[in-house]
């Protein structure tokens, strides 16, 4: 699962590569094979999905029950808020002082605050990443996380999902407008049955041996074709102009996805997904998908675009650059903002442990200038005082 989370999120970072080079978004004005770097918009898709997964392992193995909502929240904030809140202060001076981001605005007060407390998608404000959308949308479905597990408990997988389903259907072609192609930020309906569709997916962990043996990867591959054949003849143009019902239509792969992956059916998927590499990448995605934007940005318009061609040279110089440039500032970022807030749990607890380390680098410091003091300093006293005496004669 975190394989699948770096592979999406280093999508999104190509993606925005591409974004940069050619203009004319969502029209293709780069080569024709190039059609398949434009719709980032469905790594969202599989994030969301993939969250109601992850987030329902637990309970689907307790009966679906969540022991304490309250407790849930607070780990959900204590898990998300930090990084959100560093790369937010870091989007916003990248934004006000470097280089304007895509899909973005310059960012005011009014900014910090609704982007702050994760009001973006009904309230508007300028936008500091355009990125941050789909942050806002998980946090309110964890609002809905509780609710989707008691109907789940008490009503069944498919009742459940048709709760949430139908209406999102009924919404969209009663309303088209609810489709998000002309807005890069606002909750987009169609996203709530594909979490909810996670969720149920996990089932799978607690399924018997004849639903597990299912070739759950070759029915992913299935349910996947019609749509990537739907994209390519119909165009980046109209897929993001239905971006509702494509979101809705690749759902049911995304889950058969993560099914064949819990239930490690396919040995060639989990030696593509389950290594060290693969890992490493998948523990640092969310750190990657936040802070991406301003790195890709600086890296396109200030170092590639007034040196290198437009076109296919400025594509590959940015990509050449960014992709390692991200990955690294990431693993930096995780490391500081993500690492600890995983392993320490509570405020009291990351404290603590702030200041045994804070010690251990001060203890640490002391004893390397008392070595260096001993190996530079004190002989030169012996040296000093003969030389004093044999001016002194």
């Amino acid at each position: 699962m975190d394989a699948l989370r770096g592979l999406a999120a280093l999508y999104v970072v190509v993606s925005h590569c591409r974004l940069l080079t050619f203009p004319g978004y969502p029209a293709n004005t780069g080569p024709g094979w190039h059609n398949w770097l434009l719709h980032g918009r469905l790594a969202v898709v599989l994030f969301i999905t993939l969250s109601g997964f992850s987030l329902a392992i637990a309970p689907a193995r307790d009966g679906w029950h969540l022991r304490g909502a309250l407790r849930f929240s607070r780990r959900r904030a204590w898990r998300i808020l930090p990084p959100y809140w560093a790369a937010l202060v870091f989007s916003l001076a990248i934004a006000a002082t470097v280089t304007p981001l895509p899909l973005s605005d310059l960012p005011t007060a009014r900014s910090v605050v609704v982007y702050g407390l994760l009001m973006q998608d009904f309230v508007v404000a300028p936008v500091p990443n355009g990125a941050f959308w789909s942050i806002a949308v998980e946090a309110g479905l964890y609002f809905a996380f509780p609710l989707l597990l008691l109907m789940r408990r008490r009503a069944g997988a498919t009742a459940t999902l048709a709760a949430v389903t139908v209406p999102v259907i009924a919404a969209g072609l009663l309303h088209p407008g609810l489709s998000a192609a002309h807005k890069s930020t606002g909750f987009t309906l169609e996203l709530a049955p594909l979490f909810t569709l996670g969720l149920i997916t996990a089932g799978i962990l607690t399924a018997n041996d004849r639903i597990r043996r299912w070739p759950w990867h070759w029915l992913a591959a299935l349910a996947a074709t019609p749509v990537i054949m739907l994209i390519n003849v119909k165009g980046s143009v109209w897929t993001v102009n239905h971006y509702y019902w494509i979101d809705l239509a690749i759902g049911p792969a995304i889950a058969m996805l993560l099914a064949a992956v819990a239930s490690q059916r396919s040995s060639g998927l989990m030696r593509l997904l389950d290594n060290r590499l693969m890992r490493s990448l998948g523990k640092i995605s969310f750190s990657l998908y936040l802070i991406h934007l301003p790195i890709v940005s600086i890296i396109s318009r200030r170092l590639v675009a007034p040196h290198v061609p437009s076109g296919m040279p400025a594509f590959w110089t940015t990509l050449i650059l960014a992709v390692p440039a991200t990955v690294v500032t990431a693993w930096c970022f995780a490391a500081i903002f993500e690492g600890p807030f995983q392993q320490h749990r509570t405020v009291a607890s990351l404290k603590a442990a702030t200041c045994i380390r804070w010690e251990r680098c001060r203890r640490e410091i002391h004893l390397r200038h008392q070595e260096l003091s001993a190996r530079y300093l004190i002989p030169r006293a012996p040296r000093a005082r003969r030389r004093a005496g044999g001016r002194a004669e």
